[in-house]
């Protein structure tokens, strides 16, 4: 249910990258949250690194929302970035999974394909390659 990647990268370049592959995958960043300073702003020590990207493509999304609502309680789409371990990781939970959730199995190969351009973006975002661009 869950897809984790890892890299080298410090989480401020996995993120500049991510928003870099989001953009040319077709999607769109519609929020960051930083939660270290979120949960700070609130009084509460968090020494680890976090950020959630909320990141959607409109058109897949109103796929699946006229075929069934209530799975907009699942959009959007989340990629966390955070420290773990030495590593910066990438993580995701699987649109395949969370869709089966709404027993809408007419929307498997939307969900398929969003899951496909997730893992997409995450891979790019974590390549050294995307360094060069």
């Amino acid at each position: 249910m869950l897809i984790k990647l890892s890299t080298d990268k410090t989480v401020n370049e996995a993120a500049i990258a991510l928003q870099s592959a989001v953009q040319t995958n077709h999607f769109g960043v519609m929020q960051v949250h930083n939660l270290k300073e979120t949960m700070m702003k609130k009084g509460v020590e968090f020494a680890h690194e976090c950020l959630i990207f909320e990141v959607c493509n409109p058109q897949q999304a109103k796929k699946v929302l006229v075929e069934n609502m209530s799975v907009s309680t699942a959009l959007p789409c989340r990629i966390s970035i955070y420290e773990e371990g030495g590593k910066t990781i990438l993580a995701t939970l699987k649109p395949t999974s969370l869709l089966a959730m709404f027993n809408t199995p007419q929307l498997k190969e939307v969900a398929q394909e969003v899951e496909d351009t997730i893992v997409k973006i995450m891979e790019e975002a974590t390549s050294c390659l995307s360094n060069q661009r």
